[in-house]
């Protein structure tokens, strides 16, 4: 059927009316574009026969079919959902039943309330080599992690603090020689990993009780400056009967040095006429120690 230019609705239109080539574009001055248009008009109208007939279509597809498969629905969906997974798991089994990095990942929920911390958490875990590194690592090198600022490094703190009074609680006003295995998880979570050796003293009472434990000094990588003097004036002050000494090599290994084995034996000179007892002297290395005692130097 030949078509035409409707200058009423602005587009071809089909008409039983004579072709009129200058009527699809009343003006323009495009050499051959009014010829293009002809052959474009010409070939939609060779189309027709071509066209289906309605009672040759399709038979119309049933509501059901048209509509969209139903999605799965899960009970939880997103980083949202996964951390809820996680609390369940962490509250259903327990600490052990997450991995060091779901540990320290779930810590990291409290200070990064969205996204996902994965990512982070294997990082750190990474740089670090465990996840006890991690929470006892300096606060300096926790924030020269990308994307550990303050806050989070705050929170890892928190925890190494928790587990160190944890441990602490476990050996506070108890027999420490007959609670030898908490005394050293206690030292273990105070010490091992500490990158400078340092100096602490166990006061006891007369019941072997643990008084106080105080840090008497920080040193460099391998010493530790100690002064016999001020460690019995402390004894004096506290009431201690006896006392035990610890210290740390940050090289993770505990054997004793020279420098060790004589100022064991000058501290212990200078507390016998006292009265007061040195029960030991425990040096703490990386998941290891020696006690001075079974080693028969005290």
């Amino acid at each position: 059927m030949p078509m035409r230019w409707s200058t009423t609705a602005g587009k071809i239109m089909r008409s039983n009316e004579d072709w009129r080539p200058a009527e699809l574009l009343p003006s323009t001055s495009v050499p051959g574009f009014s010829e293009a248009v002809g052959r474009t008009a010409d070939y939609l109208a060779d189309l027709e026969p071509f066209r289906v007939r309605e009672a040759d279509a399709l038979p119309e597809e049933p509501e059901a079919l048209r509509q969209d498969p139903p999605r799965p629905v899960f009970a939880s969906d997103g980083p949202e959902g996964h951390r809820d997974r996680m609390r369940d798991r962490l509250l259903d089994r327990g600490p052990d039943g997450l991995a060091d990095y779901e540990l320290l990942e779930m810590l990291l929920f409290l200070v990064q309330p969205k996204g996902d911390t994965k990512p982070l958490a294997k990082r750190l875990i990474n740089q670090f080599g465990s996840y006890a590194r991690v929470v006892s690592a300096p606060v300096h090198e926790l924030t020269a992690i990308p994307h550990v600022g303050r806050h989070t490094a705050a929170a890892i703190k928190l925890m190494h603090g928790g587990a160190v009074r944890l441990a602490r609680a476990e050996v506070i006003d108890q027999p420490i020689l007959s609670n030898w295995d908490q005394l050293m998880a206690y030292l273990n979570a105070v010490m091992a990993r500490e990158k400078v050796e340092q100096f602490r003293i166990l006061f006891l009472d007369t019941k072997n009780r643990l008084i106080a434990d105080e840090l008497q000094g920080r040193g460099t990588i391998n010493h530790t400056p100690v002064y016999p003097r001020e460690v019995t004036r402390r004894a004096f002050e506290l009431h201690a009967a006896s006392l035990i000494l610890v210290h740390n090599h940050p090289s993770g290994d505990p054997t004793p040095s020279v420098a060790d084995l004589d100022m064991t034996r000058q501290i212990q000179r200078i507390l016998q006429p006292l009265g007061i007892a040195l029960h030991d002297h425990i040096i703490v290395g990386n998941g290891s120690w020696i006690s001075l005692k079974k080693e028969g130097f005290v």
